[in-house]
C-alpha cells in the first residue's frame, strides 16, 4: 500500500471518559501541541455543548499555532423536539469555531427506536437536517455512524441508508464505529468492504472500541479494506477496556503495512509521547506495550540475549529506534554471561567473557534475585553491582547505623517521623545527624540528605519520583520480605533502584543508598 490514510485523535474526549482518566487544561494544550508534532491532522477536543473545560479548550487552542493538527468539535445530531437552528448542541458546535465539526448519529434501528425513541425515518431525518446545517454554515462534517457494525448485523439496508443520507448532505467523512467494541477483524472486513462497494465515491473511516482485545485488529483489518480515516487514542484510553491504541496503530501501518502516516522523524517520537501522555493522565506507562513499553525490546533469556548480540533482528521485529525505543538486555536468574556482557556493555563497562570477575558478577546477580531482588527494573543497582565486582566501585560514605521512630500519642493525630543516621565520610570525619519527615522514609532519605549533601552538594538535585513496595512471601504475612523500587532524577536523567530485607525500612534504606551513591558515581566518577 502507498496510499495516505488520515489520523483523528480522540484522546481528550473519548479517551478521557476511561476509568480514572483526567487531564487539566493545560494537560489538554500540551497534548494537542505533542499530536501536531506527530503528524496527527485532527485532534477531536471534546463536546463543547457537555462541560465548560472543552469550551475553553477551543478557545485557548486558537493561539497554539499549529503547523498539521486541526481541531474538531463533537457532538451529536440536532435533538428530535428541536429545529436544528435552535437545537443547543448546534449552536455549542458552531460557538467553538472549528473547521471540523464531527457527529454521531444512530445507525441501529435498535438505538434509534429503543434508545433515543424516535421512528426510524425520524433518525433519518435527524441526520440529514444536521449535517445539512452544518455544512451550510461552512463547516465539514465527519459523521460518526454510531453502533454502525452492530446496527449492520442487525439490519444490513438500514445501517447503509443512514451512511448514505449522510453522505448526500454533505459529510466528507464516513466514520463506521464499532461501540461495543465486540466485532472481529473478518467481520469489520467484510463489513467495510460492503459500505465501500455501496458508496464507493465516500471517503471511509473506522472507529473502534477493545472490549473484544481486537481494536487494533480491526483498525489495521478495515485499513486493509480502503479505510482511509483512523479515530483511535494514545496508549489505547477509552471507556471501559479502551479504544483502538493509536501507538500501536500508526507503526503497524507505517512499518507493516507500507501505509503512509507520519515522516520517520515523527515515528521516532512515539515512545516519547506514549509516556508523556501516560504521565499527563497520572498513570503508569505500560512496559508490556507494543512498540513503546520498556519490555517490548527486553530480552531476558540467556539464548535470546546472545542471538541479539549477533543479529539486532533475531528476536527483534523492527529497529526499535525507528519508534524512539532502544533494546535492553535484562540481567536476571535466567540470564549467562553473554546477557551479563550486553548489559554491562548497555551500562559502558567493558566485561571480558572468560575472566573469573564476569563469572563471580553473575552469580551474585542470580543469588541476589534468588533473595528477592529485582534487577530488571534497577539498572542503577545492578551498574553499582557490575562496578563492586571489577574492583571499579568508589566508597563515598560508611553507614554506622540508623534509627527511625515513628511517634503517635493520640489517635487523631498525624504521626511524627524521625530518623538519625551516623555517616563516616572518606576524610575521616562522622556525621551523626537527625531530621524528621512525612513518613519514616521521608524522614530517612532526609537524614541522609542533611549528613551528605554539605560535603557533596549535588545530591540537592535528587527528587524521588516512584516509590514502590512488593511483598514477595505474603504468606509469611507481617513477617513477609519486601522488595522496594524507588525512581529517582536530577536535571539530566533519571535512574532506579532496588532494596529487599524483611524489614520495609531497610530495604528502603539500601535502595535509597543505590540511588545517592549512582548520583555520586555520575558526578564524581569512580575509581
Amino acid at each position: 500500500m502507498t496510499r495516505k490514510v488520515e489520523l483523528y485523535d480522540t484522546t481528550l474526549r473519548d479517551g478521557a471518559q476511561g476509568p480514572r482518566i483526567k487531564f487539566s487544561a493545560d494537560d489538554q494544550l500540551r497534548i494537542v501541541r505533542e499530536l501536531d508534532a506527530l503528524g496527527v491532522q485532527y485532534v477531536e477536543g471534546g463536546q463543547p455543548g457537555s462541560n465548560p473545560k472543552a469550551a475553553e479548550l477551543f478557545a485557548r487552542a486558537k493561539d497554539l499555532n499549529l503547523r498539521t493538527a486541526k481541531m474538531a468539535a463533537f457532538g451529536s445530531t440536532r435533538h428530535p423536539r428541536c429545529a436544528v437552528e435552535d437545537d443547543p448542541n448546534t449552536k455549542a458546535l458552531l460557538a467553538a469555531d472549528t473547521e471540523i465539526v464531527t457527529i454521531f448519529a444512530k445507525s441501529s434501528p435498535l438505538h434509534a427506536k429503543e434508545i433515543l425513541r424516535v421512528t426510524l425515518d425520524e433518525n433519518l431525518k435527524l441526520i440529514d437536517e444536521s449535517v445539512a446545517y452544518l455544512v451550510s454554515q461552512g463547516r465539514r462534517v465527519f459523521l460518526d455512524a454510531e453502533h454502525f457494525f452492530d446496527g449492520f448485523l442487525e439490519d444490513a439496508e438500514y445501517a447503509l441508508t443512514a451512511l448514505e443520507r449522510g453522505w448526500r448532505s454533505g459529510a466528507e467523512v464516513l466514520c463506521l464505529c464499532d461501540t461495543n467494541g465486540g466485532r472481529l477483524p473478518w467481520e469489520i472486513a467484510r463489513i467495510v468492504r460492503t459500505v465501500r462497494e455501496r458508496i464507493p465515491e465516500a471517503a471511509v473511516g473506522i472507529h473502534v472500541h477493545n472490549d473484544s482485545g481486537c481494536a487494533v485488529a480491526n483498525t489495521l483489518s478495515a485499513v486493509h479494506e480502503g479505510a482511509s480515516h483512523v479515530q483511535g487514542t494514545i496508549n489505547g484510553y477509552g471507556e471501559r477496556t479502551g479504544n483502538a491504541n493509536l501507538i500501536s496503530v500508526i507503526p503497524n501501518l507505517q512499518l507493516k503495512m507500507g501505509v503512509e502516516v507520519v515522516t520517520s522523524e515523527q515515528l521516532a517520537r512515539l515512545t516519547h509521547l506514549s509516556h508523556l501522555v501516560a504521565e499527563l493522565a497520572n498513570t503508569a506507562p505500560r512496559d508490556s506495550d507494543p512498540f513503546v513499553g520498556r519490555d517490548a525490546f527486553t530480552h531476558k533469556g540467556g539464548m535470546h540475549a546472545d542471538a541479539v548480540g549477533k543479529v539486532k533482528y533475531s528476536y527483534e521485529h523492527i529497529v526499535p529506534e525507528w519508534v524512539g525505543n532502544r533494546t535492553h538486555i535484562s540481567v536476571s536468574e535466567m540470564s549467562g554471561r553473554s546477557s551479563l556482557l550486553q548489559k554491562a556493555a548497555d551500562l559502558g563497562i567493558v566485561l571480558d567473557r572468560d575472566l573469573p570477575e564476569t563469572k563471580h558478577i553473575l552469580q551474585r546477580v542470580k543469588d541476589l534475585e534468588n533473595e528477592g531482588y529485582e534487577f530488571e527494573g534497577a539498572d542503577a543497582s545492578l551498574e553499582l553491582l557490575v562496578l563492586q565486582g571489577t574492583g571499579r566501585y568508589r566508597t563515598f560514605f560508611h553507614l554506622h547505623g540508623f534509627r527511625v521512630s515513628v511517634d503517635r500519642r493520640d489517635p487523631g493525630e498525624l504521626s511524627t517521623c524521625e530518623a538519625t543516621v551516623k555517616i563516616g565520610l572518606p576524610d575521616g570525619s562522622i556525621m551523626h545527624t537527625a531530621a524528621e519527615g512525612n513518613g519514616p522514609v521521608d524522614a530517612l532519605n532526609n537524614a541522609l540528605r542533611k549528613a551528605l549533601q554539605p560535603t557533596y552538594p549535588e545530591l540537592a538535585d535528587i527528587r524521588l519520583e516512584d516509590y514502590k513496595v512488593r511483598i514477595l512471601d505474603t504468606q509469611a504475612a507481617t513477617r513477609a520480605k519486601t522488595r522496594v523500587l524507588i525512581e529517582s532524577s536530577d536535571n539530566e536523567c533519571s535512574w532506579d533502584t532496588v532494596g529487599v530485607s524483611e524489614n520495609i525500612i531497610s530495604a528502603s534504606y539500601k535502595a535509597l543508598v543505590d540511588s545517592i551513591e549512582y548520583k555520586l558515581l555520575r558526578s564524581r566518577g569512580h575509581e
